[in-house]
C-alpha cells in the first residue's frame, strides 16, 4: 500500500524519512552485533528444528542477512515463550521488533500493486509496506498466545498521509478501547489518541467488520470474503516464497 502524503504529511514523512536514512547503518550494525548472542543463546537453548528450517530458507532464497534477521525473529520468540510475560510486554517486544524494518511500497519491492508479504517473506526482504508490518506482528502475537479474538488488522485512513493505511489493534477485554499497534509511530497508543487514523473495516483470523467510528464495528462475515488474505495463508500453508525485485540489503 503505497502512503502518499497529503500537506499535512508532509513534515511527517520527511522526518521518517531521514530517521530511516541516520539510523539505516545502525539497524543493520545492530543485526550483526546481537547475532553472536544470539547463537550464544541458540548453543543452550537450540532453536527446534522448524526453526532452522526457516532460517536455512531464508539464507537460501534472500541471503545470508536474511538468515541473520529471522534468526533474531525466532530467538525472540523462544525467549519470550520462556518467562512469564504479561500480553502487554509481549505487544511492546513484537512492535518494537518489527518497527525496525524498512517501508517501501509493494510496487518498489515486488512490482505489484498490492502484496501481502508472509513474516518470513517480509523478514527476507528487509522490508515492506504497513500490511506487512501488521501480518508479521499479528502472526507472531498468535504464535506467542495471544488471543485471536483479542486481536485485529484494521484498515485505516490515515489522515496526515491522506492514505489507506494498515495497523493491529489489540483488545485487553471486548469492552475496552483497544491499543494500536503502528509501523509509523514506535509507540502503542490507545486508539482514542490516535485521532489521525479513521477506522473502515478489521479482521482477523476468523471474522470481518465493518468500522463505525471508533467502536467495535459491526459484524460483516468470514474474514475469508479477503480475496488477499486467503491468497497470504495459502502461501503460508504452502511454504512459497516470493523474492522481491530489489535487495535491499545492498
Amino acid at each position: 500500500m503505497t502512503l502518499r502524503r497529503g500537506i499535512g504529511g508532509r513534515w511527517c514523512y520527511l522526518l521518517n524519512e531521514w530517521r530511516y536514512r541516520s539510523l539505516r547503518a545502525l539497524r543493520h550494525s545492530l543485526w550483526i552485533l546481537l547475532l553472536p548472542f544470539s547463537l550464544l543463546l541458540c548453543a543452550s537453548q537450540p532453536l527446534p528444528q522448524e526453526d532452522l528450517n526457516l532460517i536455512k530458507r531464508a539464507e537460501q532464497t534472500y541471503g545470508v542477512r536474511a538468515g541473520k534477521r529471522v534468526t533474531s525473529w525466532r530467538m525472540l520468540v523462544m525467549e519470550t515463550k520462556g518467562r512469564a510475560l504479561s500480553e502487554e510486554k509481549k505487544l511492546e517486544r513484537v512492535n518494537n521488533f518489527f518497527n525496525r524494518m524498512r517501508f517501501i511500497d509493494d510496487i518498489k519491492l515486488w512490482r505489484k500493486k498490492d502484496y501481502w508479504a508472509t513474516p518470513l517473506e517480509f523478514l527476507g526482504a528487509a522490508g515492506g509496506d504497513c500490511e506487512d508490518f501488521s501480518i508479521a506482528k499479528y502472526s507472531t502475537l498468535l504464535e506467542l498466545g495471544i488471543p485471536d479474538e483479542k486481536m485485529r488488522m484494521v484498515y485505516v485512513k490515515a489522515l496526515d498521509y491522506n492514505q489507506f493505511h494498515m495497523v493491529v489493534a489489540y483488545y485487553e477485554t471486548p469492552s475496552s478501547v483497544p491499543v494500536i499497534l503502528d509501523n509509523l509511530i514506535g509507540s502503542i497508543r490507545p486508539a482514542s489518541q490516535r485521532r489521525d487514523l479513521v477506522p473502515i473495516y478489521s479482521f482477523n483470523g476468523s471474522h470481518l467488520w465493518l468500522m463505525k467510528a471508533r467502536g467495535q464495528g459491526e459484524l460483516a462475515g468470514q474474514s475469508s470474503r479477503l480475496g488477499l488474505w486467503n491468497d497470504l495463508r495459502n502461501r503460508m500453508t504452502s511454504g512459497r516464497l516470493a523474492r522481491p525485485v530489489v535487495n535491499l540489503d545492498d
